[in-house]
């Protein structure tokens, strides 16, 4: 019997990855879900999402590290302990063989545990900036990989993102038509498909609400995502089908002729596997990570990158309508995509953390 403890969360980008590993985990390997478990946090999107997925899901402390002196950073220390010791309990609890962690606020605290129990550890960085908890672990362990290369982790595998099989290995082909109808949109027109990310974003939502007049006149539709924290449109013309959240993105990939985006990791992986026209509008909050997940794209031709300052109805109305307008543009922008995604990333990743525990290795 082999058991997994996986790590991370927060955030869609880093949840639906370790979702993603869980099933393959299960799937192909044969794993039941009482050998798998989740270390995570109680404010992210992990508590609902792991248990809806019938796995067990085990919560330490949410513990952003501190970017200045303060009250909080004194407490820091203290506190990551603690997590530490809570984070050590739960592997000796369910006797964790090997450990799986994405990154996150709740990541840093299990790798430091996996290593004082000399357990393996693999990590996966879904962006190509790491984060602090990723740059702590691979000092633990060989076993890195990453969506996109790292520089700051430079001996990890690039594998891609692991993703859903409904997006990576559909059983039944997704019709356009279709899917634009499971939205109650019209199957025939072509559609915008809009999303800030799980969490959403206010000013991508500010903008669009101006222009879904403009977009809906030219013929087109929108499907907007507008996240789980902002309110949807009170104003809803036909043509437009607003939601706070979308648990099928692979029906709303499926229905868009273009989409308008974020660049978080894992909605750049879908997208470049899916070959969808992009334009996408980095965070303009962080390490800049976003902008050089959206980089390959952008390179091949394959997506328009539009800075968040400049992603406002006056310059999209000049700069990306057009783009929208231009069918001959979307078709080459979809034929450039080409190869730019990666299919096998969760099968890659399983393997790999199938062979740290055979290896025996941390």
């Amino acid at each position: 019997m082999t058991r997994v403890v996986l790590a991370g969360g927060g955030t869609a980008g880093h949840v639906n990855p370790l979702l993603a590993l869980a099933q393959e985990l299960r799937d192909q390997h044969r794993l039941a879900a009482s050998d798998l478990a989740v270390i995570g946090t109680a404010e992210g999107l992990e508590s609902t999402l792991v248990p809806a997925a019938g796995l067990s899901l085990h919560t330490i402390a949410r513990l952003p590290l501190p970017r200045r002196f303060s009250l909080r950073a004194l407490a820091f220390g203290p506190r990551f302990v603690g997590a530490v010791f809570t984070s050590w309990k739960i592997l000796g609890r369910h006797r964790a063989d090997v450990v799986a962690g994405f990154g996150g606020y709740a990541s840093a605290p299990v790798y430091v545990a996996a290593w004082l129990r000399r357990i393996p550890l693999v990590i996966h960085e879904a962006n190509a900036v790491a984060g602090f908890a990723n740059r702590l672990g691979a000092r633990f362990t060989p076993h890195v990989l990453t969506a996109f290369p790292t520089p700051r982790l430079p001996r990890a595998r690039v594998i891609g993102m692991p993703m859903a099989r409904v997006i990576t290995h559909p059983t039944e082909k997704l019709t356009a038509g279709a899917a634009r109808s499971h939205f109650g949109l019209s199957p025939r027109k072509k559609t915008l498909v809009v999303t800030g990310g799980s969490q959403g974003a206010q000013h991508i939502n500010a903008t669009i609400a101006a222009l879904v007049p403009t977009v809906i006149r030219a013929g087109w539709q929108v499907l907007h995502i507008v996240g789980a924290k902002n309110p949807v449109p009170e104003s809803r013309p036909e043509g437009y089908v607003g939601l706070p959240y979308c648990d099928r993105m692979d029906l709303a990939f499926a229905a868009a002729t273009a989409v308008i985006s974020r660049a978080g990791s894992a909605t750049v992986s879908e997208i470049q596997l899916l070959g969808i026209p992009a334009i996408f509008v980095p965070y303009p909050v962080g390490n800049g990570e976003q902008e050089k997940n959206a980089a390959d794209s952008f390179r091949a031709g394959a997506a328009v990158l539009v800075r968040d300052v400049d992603f406002t109805p006056e310059t999209v109305a000049v700069t990306v309508w057009p783009l929208l307008q231009d069918d001959a543009a979307l078709k080459r922008m979809k034929s450039q995509a080409a190869g730019l995604g990666r299919r096998d990333a969760a099968s890659q990743m399983a393997l790999t953390v199938m062979g740290a525990l055979r290896k025996g290795q941390r």
